[in-house]
């Protein structure tokens, strides 16, 4: 059967649908879906029953860059500030120089274990496999209802969802090192601070602009406001790679500001991000699945169950506690973050550059990170919520309701019925613009005969009857003061919901 755009796509749709089913069938046994995901992709290979001939590392890292675009963007925007906050410290340190120290450590450890590796390779490959995976993590955690206590959830959050900028500028910088011999060390420090800073400034001023557009910007289809996210998170990674910074902390960064702040259509934004995100992830899999081949990996099996073991025995738990060493941290926390380092499909992607690059062992590099990510997923994966509960470090979880209403951040205890008198300073005004607490909600606005439902982009007018819920009272004056209205001490209409 020649391959032609009909069969690709048919091709492409039931390898999809075998994923999904896949997925869905592997949380009753607590593997993650990243493993069936890869095992699609391998069984329907050159080496597997379907023969599907891939061998591109340009493509993979194509579609790994994509993938990996719409991933940290989905994270970022589903972290909530408040949670983040109180871990911030912590979470950056892992993410940062725990990265480091961990790709010194398997570096150091595969240099002098691993035949015909030099320094600079060894440095290479512990580069490559320093970061962690929050998809592997989380989907494991949610299959076994398992909760965490102690703010362990959005430190692992945090961690995992901003360790990847890190691991890829180390990784371009060892591949530096390695073809040049080591005689460019200032260089590499200057690509290190210039990468991470331009990506961090570059991420906040896009995020800033991306709320500027969407907030302006009048479209007159709601599904438009996801395509112009689409269009900011594209531009904020390659403007920011085109001007030497890091585009993956940029678009992380950007998605961050983006989900704490009020923006037009944010729910469904959110949710189409999601589902994105999952459609990423099954096609990241599945393409690096394809461009391995099984009988590669057999040969350096035994190096990677070594490489492996050190990486989860040690390497982990020396990063870990000596980046959380300033820190009050309970030692059992310590013990589990050391535990949850899951590599996923990141590392496989990264460990494409080599094979571009035309580093001499990157063939073997590739096949060795692939068993490592494969391994670690397997053998840590399975294991989370057994240890989070030897630990103690597991909590109930909550079950959640049947109902699904969504009415902000807070329980809504106030409620009043504002009239807006002509001339009011928010008529013309659109309601995300008014910066009305986000404990508090336009739940409904009265028009003459009409009652309208409101999002972010509707414009009150003049006589307009709003229906407000509020958390509490100091909430509902808040209201009031944001409406450029005055209320009164005696007012009437602010009655319990």
């Amino acid at each position: 059967m020649g391959l032609t755009t009909e069969n690709f796509l048919l091709i492409g749709s039931v390898l999809l649908f075998v994923s999904v089913m896949a997925g869905k069938t592997s949380y009753r046994f607590g593997v993650p879906t990243l493993v069936f995901f890869l095992a699609t992709g391998m069984l329907a290979g050159s080496d597997g029953i379907g023969k599907i001939p891939f061998d591109s590392p340009q493509a993979a890292q194509f579609i790994g860059i994509v993938a990996l675009n719409f991933i940290l963007f989905s994270g970022g925007l589903d972290t909530r500030w408040k949670e983040i906050k109180p871990v911030l410290g912590q979470g950056i340190v892992l993410s940062t120089i725990g990265v480091f120290i961990t790709a010194i450590t398997v570096g150091l450890f595969v240099w002098q274990v691993v035949p015909g590796f030099s320094l600079f390779e060894g440095l290479l490959l512990g580069s490559i496999v320093s970061s962690t995976d929050s998809a592997a993590v989380f989907s494991i955690l949610r299959s076994k209802n398992t909760a965490l206590k102690y703010n362990l959830k959005p430190t692992l959050e945090l961690e995992s969802g901003s360790n990847d900028p890190m691991a890829y500028v180390l990784t371009i910088a060892c591949i530096q090192l390695v073809q040049n011999g080591g005689s460019n060390g200032w260089g590499i420090v200057w690509l290190l601070l210039t990468q991470i800073s331009i990506g961090a400034v570059m991420g906040f001023v896009c995020g800033f602009l991306g709320k500027v557009a969407i907030n302006r910007l009048r479209m007159d289809y709601a599904g438009l406001y996801t395509v112009l996210v689409v269009a900011i998170m594209f531009f904020t990674f390659s403007f920011t790679d085109f001007i030497g910074g890091n585009g993956f902390l940029a678009v992380y960064l950007s998605a961050l500001y983006l989900g704490n702040q009020d923006i037009i259509h944010k729910k469904s934004i959110i949710q189409a991000f999601d589902g994105f995100a999952w459609l990423m992830q099954i096609v990241l899999f599945l393409t690096l699945g394809l461009l391995v081949f099984p009988s590669q990996i057999v040969p350096v099996i035994g190096i990677g169950l070594l490489v492996s073991a050190f990486m989860i025995v040690v390497a982990r738990p020396i990063a870990v506690w000596l980046c959380l060493v300033f820190f009050k941290v309970r030692s059992k926390s310590k013990w589990f973050i050391s535990w949850v380092g899951l590599r996923g499909a990141v590392p496989i992607v990264f460990a494409t550059y080599p094979l571009i690059a035309g580093v001499d062992k990157a063939n073997m590099i590739f096949n060795i990170v692939f068993f490592i990510s494969l391994s670690s997923v397997i053998i840590q994966g399975t294991t989370l919520p057994v240890v989070a509960r030897w630990l103690g470090v597991a909590a109930p979880e909550r079950k959640n309701m049947v109902m699904n209403v969504d009415l902000g951040d807070s329980v809504k205890s106030e409620s009043a019925e504002i009239t807006l008198p002509e001339g009011c300073w928010a008529c013309g005004q659109k309601i995300v613009d008014l910066g009305l607490p986000k404990t508090a909600l336009i739940a409904m606005i009265k028009r003459g005969p009409h009652y309208i439902t409101p999002n972010g982009s509707t414009k009150l007018e003049d006589h307009d009857e709003l229906l407000i819920f509020s958390e509490d009272e100091k909430c509902l004056t808040e209201v009031y003061r944001r409406l450029g209205l005055e209320k009164r001490p005696d007012e009437e209409g602010a009655q319990p919901a």
